[in-house]
């Protein structure tokens, strides 16, 4: 007996632990990302950041993506752009659709939680039986009363967590509620995006149609005093016809701009919750005085943790992991127990409640799997492939973070090069033309030196314009690659005159 006693002692904390490791959820180690030191694209990292119209600044490296979001589009100081922003943050459906499944989740959650504490039940009922003189052993014919039957129970349950099923799937329904509360801030920070991205495409439009307009009106200008020098004899038709030519184009370029017009205004409607038959966006082209921010790139490891997308790609990491737990759990016994008390009488209802009608039950139930044809052994297989699934998803994430940055701190700095050039050509463009009216006045040069000069003033002034639009677009951009911004570091705006 002793014998046995001393094995069993010895075996005992072995096989405890051996179940434990066996069944409990694995560590969760984050997986190894290269990040680099700084971002290639970035001019200077230590360069000063810029601040927002409301003083509010932005700050390059507050980690936990929990943090409330400042305000950024205030940075762009456009009272317009703030109500809209404001509205679809009010209004926006898919932000609605995104905020019911936090709402979900957490439900879900508090579910699992549940689990955690007993669950305790009343139950209360009456009966009345009829049964046969055969069935209660008597002799056939013997009458038999009805019986009633008054009962009230008290119950309770609790499932004992052996082996980490119930807290493993707690932390795994948590990291899904966290992860979904990412995603809506995910949400939040695009719809505000393309809010903002969408009005500065629609002031651009504004902006290229009233360039276009003005040269609709030069080309009406050329058409009188072409027909003024035609009925004098002094040109022959081949100038008027290239003059009213020119004019049926530009007016033509200016109704096709129209379209493009309703459609990003239609755009903008739907953004804010509105049917685009009732939304009508005032004309407000965006100037070359329009104040942008600018942006500070901070360093690329506090990407990873500004970035609501990749927080919602950690979460859902964490919550696979805590299923294997759960999956592994599945083999090993669990223990139920169970509590039963109240009373039975077949008198009266006020009979149950006495001490002499008291019945209770107490027990525990032990149950595990002995054949299952490899149910549970596939469900582990299935919940590491999850998991590795979920940290594939992880660091395509961060690489396209990167990717994104990258992409639109290049995108600034070759924009900024391609402004400053433009604003020259500009310059020169609006001296040409000029001088082609001088000399053509004069009659010292031919309609299609004029013409020339022209158009090339339009084409140059409008990809001005086209530009100037592009670099709010890609502001916006970089605001969203970053992950938002919070509110906290100093410099003012440039306007996108200045080189």
């Amino acid at each position: 007996m002793n014998k046995l006693h001393m094995i069993a002692k010895g075996v005992a904390p072995i096989l405890a632990a051996l179940l434990m490791t066996a069944c409990a959820a694995p560590e969760f180690k984050q997986p190894a990302m290269e990040v680099p030191t700084a971002f290639k694209e970035s001019q200077a990292p230590e360069a000063a950041v810029k601040t927002a119209a409301d003083g509010s600044t932005w700050k390059q490296a507050q980690a936990a993506e929990a943090q409330p979001r400042g305000e950024w589009w205030l940075a762009f100081n456009d009272p317009a752009l703030n109500e809209l922003v404001n509205e679809a943050t009010r209004a926006n459906a898919n932000l609605a659709v995104a905020a019911a499944r936090v709402k979900q989740a957490r439900a879900i959650a508090g579910i699992a939680e549940a689990d955690r504490i007993p669950q305790v039940g009343v139950a209360a009922g009456a009966q009345r039986l009829q049964q046969s003189d055969v069935a209660l052993g008597l002799p056939a014919g013997t009458p038999v009363s009805p019986s009633k039957v008054f009962n009230a129970n008290l119950t309770a349950s609790y499932e004992v967590d052996l082996f980490g099923r119930v807290s493993s799937n707690v932390a795994a329904a948590r990291g899904d509620a966290a992860s979904v509360e990412a995603n809506y801030r995910s949400v939040l920070l695009s719809v505000q995006a393309d809010v903002a991205q969408t009005y500065f495409r629609l002031r651009s439009t504004d902006a290229e149609l009233e360039t276009l307009n003005r040269t609709v009106q030069t080309r009406e200008e050329n058409v009188k005093v072409n027909q003024r020098r035609f009925d004098l004899g002094d040109i022959g038709e081949f100038d008027l016809s290239r003059a009213k030519t020119e004019l049926a184009t530009a007016k033509a370029e200016a109704i096709g701009l129209q379209r493009q017009r309703a459609t990003t205004e239609h755009a903008l409607a739907v953004l804010l919750g509105k049917p685009a038959a009732t939304y009508t966006a005032g004309n407000s082209p965006l100037l070359d005085s329009t104040l942008l921010p600018v942006i500070p790139a901070g360093l690329p490891s506090t990407l990873l943790e500004r970035r609501p997308d990749i927080a919602a790609a950690q979460r859902a990491m964490e919550a696979s992991n805590a299923r294997i737990g759960v999956a592994r759990s599945a083999m090993f016994p669990s223990l139920m127990l169970n509590a039963n008390a109240g009373g039975t009488s077949g008198n009266t209802v006020a009979d149950v409640f006495k001490w002499s009608s008291r019945s209770w039950l107490l027990g525990a139930a032990l149950s595990m799997p002995l054949i299952d044809g490899g149910r549970n052994k596939s469900n582990i297989q299935r919940s590491e492939a999850a998991l590795e699934e979920s940290v594939g998803t992880y660091r395509q994430n961060v690489l396209t973070a990167f990717a994104e940055v990258e992409d639109n701190l290049a995108g600034l700095r070759v924009l900024a090069g391609q402004t400053a050039q433009i604003d020259d050509a500009v310059v020169s463009a609006r001296r040409s033309a000029d001088l082609a009216q001088k000399l053509y006045t004069a009659g010292r040069s031919s309609y299609l030196d004029l013409l020339d000069a022209q158009r090339n003033l339009a084409s140059v002034e409008r990809s001005a314009v086209q530009l100037r639009g592009n670099r709010a677009v890609t502001t916006v951009a970089l605001i969203r690659a970053l992950g938002g911004g919070w509110g906290d570091t100093v410099t003012p705006p440039t306007t996108l005159a200045q080189k």
